[in-house]
């Protein structure tokens, strides 16, 4: 790696993009991840398919305890 860098070409914000929509990862532990991926695969879903389904409602559990 070079000691110094030019940067007097450089532009500000060049790869910015406003809209640009940042998916986290998500990580599961092995016998959580283990056990849903069998669930999904018992009903011909995809694993996304499946945590989504129980997230919202877990969701709907928690706004109608509110």
């Amino acid at each position: 790696m070079k000691g110094e860098h030019d940067f007097s070409k450089a532009e500000r914000g060049r790869f910015h993009r406003s809209d640009a929509v940042l998916t986290p990862p998500v990580h599961l532990e092995a016998q959580v991840l283990a056990f849903l991926t069998a669930r999904a695969q018992a009903r011909g879903v995809s694993l996304s398919e499946l945590v989504n389904a129980l997230l919202k409602k877990d969701i709907e559990l928690i706004e109608t305890a509110e």
